[in-house]
């Protein structure tokens, strides 16, 4: 730091006894303001400065540690402070480690945008980033720091970062192990002995972790105590590395002891709100039974919204142990500190910028001077969540006293609906023309509407949609549907049009019922026949029908989200009867399963496990079109063929043409693992394998199944999914679709 010019010197070392400073002036001061500047110094205008006083003042200043050079000069009576200030960090990378990962900035560099060029700081957050790698078991790593000046006098900051190498686990061994299997703490364990072909997915790789390598003794306990072993211990590992090969033994010592059974569960209420009877039929533990610290917590869970649904919302369950050690027995104690009875002042609610209140309202099951419930809390939000009109949803609960809450929702809301406009040339339907507009909660009113029209030379299509879940905010639904369509074709029209009405009625929060009915006309024209037309073709492929059905069915959804659930199921069935008028006559039953599992709370990031079946068939009743019955392929059921591809066929006539004429029974099911993959951009990868089967006289008589990858990205426009398959099993004459996608579907 330049403290004084040599010229200032001189000037003051003449003048300096004498001069009086009537004038003080900053220039390159932005950090603090000159009159905060003025109010630091220890002398003001009039008075005599000396060389001393001007010292401690530049000291004062560069101490703030805004500046990296500070200097004054004396003209006659003005003084003139000069301020060479630190630049500020408009940008920060880093490459080499964790570059997609947004949260390394926040949680390792520690370095916000915008703050000022500070060396300690960067030279504390290349450390950090050195221990982060060592936590993750990477040795002999670098970082280097690069920096940067651009043209607005900011300063860019990039960390150039060298990982070194990761430690392989070679050995795992477990010393002690007696009363359980070792091969068993793979579940549990972080750190795990490398497997063959290790970098397989489901396979071990290896991988040393020193940040879980301190918990993992923890883990191993605990599983430990969910089969009864109170008093196992789990020594730290002992971790031999060769710093040659990169690879490590780890190696346990564990002292099992007895196995514990519980001699009783009992409760202690500091006052009676409820019977001991009612909460014994909600806990598992049981005496005669081994102890289990899993069903320990659960029930520990299940008694506290329990006694919370009761009204007591700060309710207290304090679990406690009396262990037997010489009769290896245990004694499960709950005690239960109810508190008081709280109830709700006020419902506020906020982020619905579109969302009319009431909309949000009619799904909350507490409201003002409702008494509190645990249980409502949580149907609320997941209700909130099926919703599908918001991205993030929270209910929090305010405490006002110790009677009274106030409940504050908060939302974020998504994208729920579409504009899509499209037009194209083509050489047998001349210029295209496509409108659609699809809203699930239009003007924010709830109410579902879909408008869609396509029209060229040869087609014309349209059709129009609307729907009310919530008729008047009542638990009953209506809706209502039309569409038209005329197709020329080579050697046919066809002109089809129909309609559907129905209301449902919401019978508990999670099911509802459904009556609907729907006609359908279906027209073929202008078909021609010649001798090269197949006799299957004119026979199946041209059967004017009309239908006219009534359809029943009930639904069970208590999920928590529309779009990505991670927590819940969905079981419907329906029924359609058709034939009362028309030509259709047959009854058709659908099954439909879904069950949805997150999986953060085990293993520590939002993967969620999907499984998915339906279950189809018919039941002729006089006449059964082609065209009513299943086909299996596509998204929906078997992914890797093209939609409506499978089903049962005709022999192949004198010219080859096989005839798909679609079976009366199929059941296909999907079983799926969903990974975050980019948080920030709201994107996840998916993992499926899928299995089906169609037939006529049997469920079986084909089969199919295939496996794949995809995408899962909430984008602006609404959730997208794309898919990546391999079909398996697949036969001679398949129609394969390797790559699908949909667009606001539900995941």
């Amino acid at each position: 730091m330049r403290i004084i010019l040599v010229s200032f010197i001189l000037v003051f070392a003449t003048n300096l006894m004498s001069n009086v400073i009537n004038t003080i002036n900053f220039n390159g001061l932005h950090q603090i303001s000159p009159n905060v500047a003025l109010r630091m110094l220890n002398f003001e205008k009039g008075d005599d400065v000396d060389e001393s006083m001007l010292d401690k003042a530049i000291k004062k200043y560069y101490n703030q540690g805004y500046f990296t050079d500070i200097y004054a000069d004396v003209n006659n009576d003005a003084l003139t402070f000069n301020f060479v200030e630190k630049p500020v960090v408009s940008q920060i990378e880093i490459k080499g480690y964790k570059e997609n990962d947004d949260k390394i900035l926040d949680s390792v560099i520690q370095i916000k945008k915008g703050s000022l060029y500070n060396e300690k700081k960067i030279e504390s957050a290349k450390k950090r980033i050195l221990e982060a790698m060592s936590q993750d078991g990477k040795i002999d790593g670098v970082v280097e720091i690069q920096k940067e000046y651009l043209d607005n006098g900011s300063i860019k900051i990039t960390f150039l970062v060298n990982e070194g190498e990761e430690i392989i686990i070679e050995k795992l061994d477990f010393d002690g192990v007696k009363g359980l299997d070792s091969d068993d703490f793979d579940d549990v364990i972080s750190n795990k002995q490398h497997q063959f072909m290790g970098w397989f997915w489901g396979r071990n790789s290896g991988e040393l972790s020193l940040g879980d390598l301190e918990y993992d003794p923890l883990r191993i306990k605990d599983y430990y105590m969910q089969f009864g072993y109170l008093d196992a211990k789990v020594n730290k590992p002992f971790v031999k590395v060769n710093f040659n090969h990169y690879t490590a033994d780890i190696s346990y010592q564990i002292i099992e002891g007895e196995k514990y059974i519980i001699s009783g569960v009992s409760f202690e209420q500091t006052k009676k709100v409820i019977d001991e009877a009612k909460i014994k039929d909600v806990i598992k533990l049981k005496s005669g039974e081994p102890f289990n610290i899993k069903t320990f917590r659960l029930d520990a869970k299940k008694i506290k919204t329990l006694i919370a649904d009761l009204s007591y919302a700060y309710v207290q369950v304090i679990p406690d142990l009396k262990k037997d050690k010489k009769k290896h027995t245990v004694e499960v104690i709950f005690k239960i500190i109810p508190g008081e009875k709280v109830r709700i002042r006020n419902v506020i609610i906020s982020g619905n910028n579109r969302t009319l209140d009431r909309i949000i309202r009619r799904e909350l099951f507490l409201g003002p001077n409702d008494m509190y419930s645990l249980t409502d809390l949580k149907d609320s939000r997941n209700a909130l969540g099926r919703l599908g009109f918001f991205e993030a949803k929270t209910i929090e609960e305010k405490r006002i006293n110790q009677n009274t809450m106030d409940l504050v929702v908060k939302v974020k809301e998504a994208p729920t609906g579409n504009v899509q406009l499209g037009g194209g040339y083509g050489s047998y339907g001349g210029i295209l023309l496509t409108v659609g507009v699809n809203d699930r909660n239009i003007w924010g009113s709830g109410i579902n509407i879909g408008v869609d029209a396509e029209i060229s030379q040869t087609n014309k299509s349209a059709s129009f949609s609307i729907s009310n879940p919530r008729l008047n905010d009542s638990d009953f639904s209506g809706n209502f549907s039309i569409n038209f369509s005329d197709n020329e074709y080579n050697d046919y029209s066809v002109e089809s049009n129909g309609f559907s009405i129905g209301t449902g009625h919401k019978f508990t929060r999670h099911i509802n019922g459904y009556l609907g009915y729907t006609f359908s006309d279906n027209k073929y024209s202008d078909v021609n026949y010649d001798e090269n037309t197949s006799y299957y073709l004119n026979t199946y492929s041209f059967e004017s029908y009309s239908k006219s059905s009534v359809i029943v069915s009930l639904k069970y959804d208590d999920t928590d989200d529309y779009y990505l659930p991670r927590e819940g199921f969905t079981l419907s069935q329906s029924i359609e009867r058709a034939g009362e008028g028309g030509d259709a006559k047959f009854y058709k039953f659908r099954t439909d399963f879904a069950k949805y599992k997150g999986l953060e709370d085990y293993i520590g990031f939002d993967a969620i496990v999907r499984y998915k079946a339906r279950l189809y068939y018919l039941v002729n009743d006089g006449y059964i079109p082609i065209a009513e019955k299943f086909y299996m392929g596509g998204m929906r059921s078997v992914r890797g063929y093209e939609s409506y591809s499978l089903s049962p066929k005709l022999a192949p006539d004198k010219y080859g043409y096989e005839r798909r004429i679609g079976g009366e029974k199929t059941f296909s099911n999907n079983l799926e693992l969903s990974l975050p993959l980019i948080e920030k951009a709201k994107m996840r990868v998916l993992l499926f394998a899928d299995w089906g089967a169609i037939g006529d006289s049997s469920f079986t008589e084909i089969t199919r199944a295939s496996y794949g990858g995809g995408i899962e990205w909430f984008s602006p426009v609404g959730p997208i999914q794309l898919v990546f398959a391999k079909p398996v099993g697949d036969k001679e004459g398949d129609k394969l679709s390797t790559f699908e996608f949909s667009m606001g579907q539900r995941f």
